[in-house]
């Protein structure tokens, strides 16, 4: 069988996408393509999904800015993307279009990978730092993985009371301003950065003050992959804190996506050191 996969969103010319199913489908022994299929915003929407939908695709991945208005178009959606509001992998079965969102199941299987002794502690407190998409998904994600204590900082409040809707019967979340929390870094098992701030051509912003102190032994994240060390991360490790890096959550929401196109999960290998070198390379 041969598999036909795609990207869209606005802009993705630089999308790594393509490299990573590739190599994807080369470790699984199988044969075929992902392709670039980018939707200007003078485009008619409507018009490209249907024709995304008549072609041979078996599914496609999506990203911003449409990760909300696709499921409009789609015949079904997984309990994770209803949930969370988004989709970034669309699969097609039984001539059924279905949408899932893998960012956060992603970011948790990266974290694990990493640091599993996280998954092992009933009281690991975490914060998350923004309240946007990524935000809502690695939240959800998280609280079904059963952490307990979550707590969310933003400069919006409302954004981050909004996802608390989330929470379970067993969760903990506080919800406080970027300036309130800036004062209890040091609380936290781990935190994780979930905004755009610090990404390239930006890279010397933090989203938090250089003069900050983290929990000792404590791990600090930043979903941000251009520049693979943030300044965010950078200042985590001049403490001696451990990091975990945004291209690693890149390449495990990708395999995600490609296990429910196929039913294959490939093992990543090695390719986190080369995702690396190729993103240091740009």
């Amino acid at each position: 069988m041969t598999y036909s996969f795609a990207l869209i969103g606005n802009p993705i010319q630089h999308s790594l996408s393509p490299w990573i199913h590739e190599q994807f489908l080369n470790k699984a022994g199988i044969h075929g393509s992902y392709t670039l299929k980018e939707i200007a915003s003078n485009e008619d929407f409507a018009e490209r999904i249907s024709e995304l939908k008549k072609s041979k695709l078996d599914g496609f991945n999506v990203t911003v800015p449409y990760k909300q208005m696709t499921i409009s178009y789609l015949d079904d959606l997984s309990e994770e993307a209803q949930r969370i509001g988004a989709v970034n992998t669309v699969v097609k079965r039984n001539g059924k279009w279905i949408g899932y969102n893998t960012d956060g199941k992603g970011y948790v299987r990266s974290l694990h990978e990493q640091y599993p002794f996280l998954f092992t502690n009933d009281n690991t407190k975490i914060a998350i730092i923004g309240a946007g998409g990524a935000a809502r998904g690695i939240y959800d994600a998280l609280v079904t993985n059963g952490f307990r204590f979550i707590d969310i900082a933003n400069r919006t409040l409302s954004s981050a009371e909004a996802i608390t809707e989330l929470q379970r019967e067993q969760t903990v979340t506080q919800v406080f301003s970027l300036a309130s929390f800036a004062r209890m870094t040091m609380q936290y098992d781990l935190i994780i950065q979930t905004t755009n701030v610090g990404m390239k051509p930006e890279q010397k912003r933090s989203i938090l003050s250089s003069d900050i102190s983290f929990h000792e032994n404590g791990i600090v994240s930043d979903i941000v992959y251009q520049p693979i060390e943030t300044s965010f991360l950078n200042q985590a490790k001049q403490q001696g804190n451990h990091v975990h890096y945004g291209h690693t959550m890149l390449l495990y929401q990708a395999q995600y996506a490609f296990e429910l196109w196929t039913g294959i999960r490939v093992p990543i290998g090695g390719m986190e050191e080369r995702l690396q070198k190729t993103l240091e390379g740009r």
